[in-house]
């Protein structure tokens, strides 16, 4: 598995647009072959932070899901929403552990 963590800090006036845009990506994000799991986090104390989960199965598949037509449009429909631009931190599973590696 190969796992991406999206942190995203959205202008207060934003917030709901965003959440509605997001799951909308999450959706169908989900469905994509590469995809095993997307979670859409908000923060409790602070609700313009949010935090997205991105599960892949290979090294390839987060490539293979910004070339597809939902995350495009997400991308640019959140940009102006952004206080600052998203960060991502990329992890290796260590357990469990399915074998792939």
């Amino acid at each position: 598995m190969y796992i991406v963590h999206v942190h995203v800090h959205v202008k207060p006036e934003f917030v709901e647009d965003f959440k509605q845009a997001t799951l909308i990506n999450a959706k169908s994000s989900i469905k994509e072959p590469g995809v095993a799991r997307f979670d859409v986090i908000q923060e409790r104390y602070d609700p313009t932070r949010f935090l997205l989960i991105e599960v892949y199965r290979t090294k390839e598949d987060p490539s293979r899901h910004k070339e597809t037509a939902h995350y495009l449009r997400w991308r640019d429909i959140v940009a102006e929403m952004m206080v600052e631009p998203r960060t991502g931190i990329q992890y290796t599973n260590l357990y469990p552990n399915d074998g792939s590696w």
